[in-house]
């Protein structure tokens, strides 16, 4: 691993550690029950829960299986969200990837800004091969930013998530480092995707 956390910088957004400080952000995000109903837990209650989610999400570095981001916006240093790659397999160069926002930021592309960002790092610096994502099917705006960043469609996993006493189904898309590459090559040409 790494003896520095990988710091990634865009236009409006600092990718940095997690920290235990960063606990009442999080709170704020992951305690709202409807805004966090297709996250794949079930919302944070108390602010320790917030405080153990930061230490969840830094223990990923220092286990060396991934790497998780807060999106800290530049302007007001506000963090605004989270990012990860995350079930990092080395020998097989794959990992899966996760990702949420604060509500009152969501449709303002910073979570695009910050995923093309991760997803730079993780083709180049971690290897990847291939990164996949696993969405609820009724999560919408997660289905609609994978696919504008080029994730393909393969199946769906049956009954594999459980919160809210219920089990639910994902659907798996997969990003490959050639897929990367063309939306890279589109991205760079100014078209849209």
């Amino acid at each position: 691993m790494l003896t520095l956390f990988p710091e990634l910088l865009t236009d409006r957004l600092r990718l940095r550690q997690i920290s235990p400080a960063d606990a009442p952000a999080l709170f704020a995000i992951h305690s709202d029950q409807e805004w966090m109903r297709w996250y794949g837990v079930d919302p944070v209650k108390e602010p320790a829960e917030a405080v153990q989610l930061a230490e969840l999400f830094a223990s990923w570095y220092d286990a060396g299986t991934g790497f998780r981001w807060a999106l800290e916006r530049v302007e007001d240093r506000r963090l605004i969200g989270t990012c990860g790659l995350f079930r990092w397999n080395r020998s097989w160069r794959n990992c899966v990837i996760g990702y949420e926002i604060a509500r009152d930021c969501q449709r303002q592309g910073y979570m695009r800004e910050a995923l093309t960002a991760m997803l730079d790092y993780g083709f180049s610096m971690m290897r990847l091969h291939r990164v996949q994502a696993e969405t609820h099917p009724d999560n919408v705006s997660s289905i609609g930013l994978a696919t504008r960043l080029g994730f393909r469609f393969e199946g769906i996993h049956r009954e594999q998530a459980y919160w809210g006493n219920r089990f639910h189904d994902l659907n798996c898309y997969s990003l490959l480092e050639t897929d990367w590459s063309v939306v890279r090559r589109v991205m760079a040409d100014g078209s849209a995707l």
